[in-house]
């Protein structure tokens, strides 16, 4: 399967229709079905892997590398990356800080660490 048909078949699975991505990502009409040799142009494909939040290693391969293949880290670290990908809360929350002010990410780290200290008090 190539990558068109890989990307057709996601939207399928998850119910978007062609035309609504084209539109989104600001393609024209029918972009992807003119796509005869099933290969999109690299700027292309980034920006299709960010809208249906996969990697391009997976849109172009179908196979998805592991934390450990990409990266050479700690065992701690791949577990809390593998957490915060697994856990939808955990990735907004770290989505979210990537585009927050400093002062702010300090502020939301207090807030949750007061929650955090309120929570373990009730539970004695």
């Amino acid at each position: 399967m190539n990558s068109v048909e890989r990307v057709k078949n996601i939207c399928k699975q998850r119910k978007i229709p062609i035309s609504r991505l084209e539109q989104d990502l600001n393609f024209s009409n029918g972009y992807i079905s003119q796509l005869k040799k099933g290969v999109f142009p690299d700027s292309r494909l980034g920006q299709i892997a960010d809208y249906l939040n996969l990697s391009v290693e997976y849109l172009m391969t179908g196979q998805e590398k592991t934390i450990e293949e990409t990266y050479d880290l700690d065992p701690e670290t791949v577990q809390i990356a593998r957490t915060i990908s697994q856990t939808d809360s955990l990735r907004l929350l770290f989505q979210a800080t990537l585009a927050a002010e400093a002062e702010d990410i300090l502020i939301a780290r207090d807030l949750l660490l007061a929650l955090n200290k309120r929570s373990l008090h009730r539970q004695k």
